[in-house]
């Protein structure tokens, strides 16, 4: 017999540590399927989450557990570090076919941390260098190396150290400029930045890597100018600087294209995959050009349990579901109706100050006053509350930027119907339909 709801909720308190959970609200799934979660109690949930952005292909994909389980029936793992297991071979074999770098090679790993560690050994022991860059607000993972990258939390780091040699530039955000220009009227100052940074603190040539999200995404969904990547590598080039870009949240379709990247025509030297890769499954793996990952020596960057065969199996039936299904285009065609209806609830709602995102990787900034921009962080835990009343689950980043991320294989009427819930949540915490008391149920992040 299952617990109860409150029996688990109670129960994460006692028995699993803070460090590695946050509540949104108190949902307890027992059955998921597509764009769909049921609680314990037979409640249904319209997801605009996918855990995390994990669920590119929905909860439960048929083709996803197929693989599993014939997998799974005949072989649970056999370490790719001994011997030879067909599954990563097709699934790296697949990986090289599908990313923008050519004569690439892959290392595989369990999490987005771990590949983002590795990109930070491959890139070091390549160029021989050992000074990184990273940017304010970003978020590349938990473990030390991604930890020390991060630019959205030091808390941590103050309480447990970090590697040395990591340098912080602001991110190009053109709603929240941190050089207070506007867009269109700026000189792009975060490159001029960078190129005083060179001049003045670090040696260009000691730094190995810049690591970059092409989308920042749990700084708010942060969309930069389409020209910035071209000319920050252009910089990279200069110095010879290898461009790491983690494409954990933003990778596999969930913006109209295989890697975020794409959007922006440039070809970088590392890539790292994660949370949608194994449709549920932990799996991760760094895309890189061949002579980066032939830098590090046997065992460089090896983990028993990566390249299990039943997770590579589930990636790839990730990748033909995304291919055989066309969810690029479909992420992109349903990223325009998802942003028009956002765009709307924005000029007849004071609380959205701005919309961004590209494809299904959407934020909606939500704003105490329009002119300030000052961040309304109470009201973003009132409509997360109130959306999961309705029968809708969606979080927050940055405290206050609603993030929307529902399956690429979400109904259209579906997502409307989400949409339609959203806009009813945010109009419910305007009119003060929402009490305060239910701010202290939402921790958020």
């Amino acid at each position: 017999m299952l617990p109860s709801k409150d029996e688990v909720i109670k129960g994460y308190s006692r028995y699993i540590s803070p460090a590695s959970h946050v509540t949104y609200a108190p949902i307890v799934p027992y059955r998921a399927e597509n764009a769909l979660v049921w609680d314990v109690e037979g409640r249904e949930y319209i997801d605009f989450l996918s855990d995390a952005a994990v669920q590119n292909v929905g909860h439960n994909n048929p083709r996803v557990v197929e693989a599993v389980k014939k997998t799974a029936e005949r072989l649970l793992h056999y370490t790719f570090i001994y011997g030879f297991p067909v599954e990563p071979y097709l699934l790296a074999k697949k990986l090289v076919e599908i990313a923008p770098i050519e004569d690439s090679k892959v290392a595989f790993g369990l999490s987005g941390s771990d590949a983002n560690d590795g990109a930070i050994k491959f890139a070091r022991a390549y160029t021989g260098r050992r000074s990184v860059i990273g940017y304010l607000r970003s978020y590349y993972g938990s473990t030390y190396g991604a930890m020390s990258v991060t630019g959205l939390d030091f808390e941590v780091r103050s309480k447990v150290g970090q590697l040395s040699d990591v340098h912080f530039i602001p991110y190009p955000n053109c709603y929240r400029c941190p050089f207070g220009k506007q867009p269109g009227k700026c000189k792009m100052e975060c490159l001029e930045y960078l190129k005083e940074k060179f001049e003045g603190e670090v040696h260009a040539e000691g730094v190995a890597a810049l690591m970059a999200e092409p989308v920042q995404g749990d700084a708010g969904m942060v969309v930069p100018p389409m020209s910035y990547f071209k000319k920050l590598k252009r910089i990279l080039d200069d110095h010879g600087i290898l461009l790491a870009v983690d494409e954990v949240q933003s990778g596999l379709g969930r913006t109209g294209r295989w890697f975020a990247i794409e959007h922006f025509n440039v070809i970088p030297e590392i890539i790292t995959l994660a949370k949608p890769l194994g449709g549920g499954l932990p799996i991760s793996a760094i895309i890189g050009r061949e002579e980066i990952m032939d830098s590090l020596p046997p065992l460089g960057h090896a983990f028993t349990l990566s390249g299990n065969p039943v997770a590579s199996a589930a990636a790839l039936a990730v990748i033909e579901e995304i291919e055989e299904r066309n969810l690029l285009e479909r992420a992109e065609l349903l990223g325009k109706i998802a942003k028009s209806r956002l765009e709307r609830m924005k000029k007849h709602h004071e609380l959205v100050g701005d919309v961004r995102g590209l494809g299904l990787m959407l934020g909606v900034d939500l704003v105490k006053d329009k002119e300030t921009k000052e961040r309304a962080y109470e009201e973003a835990k009132k409509v997360v509350w109130r959306a999961y009343e309705l029968g809708l689950i969606v979080a927050f980043l940055q405290g206050n930027v609603l993030r929307i991320q529902p399956p690429l294989t979400i109904e259209e009427e579906l997502l409307r119907e989400g949409l339609e819930r959203l806009e009813e949540a945010i109009e419910d915490v305007e009119n003060g339909s929402v009490p305060d008391e239910v701010v202290e149920k939402v921790e958020g992040w």
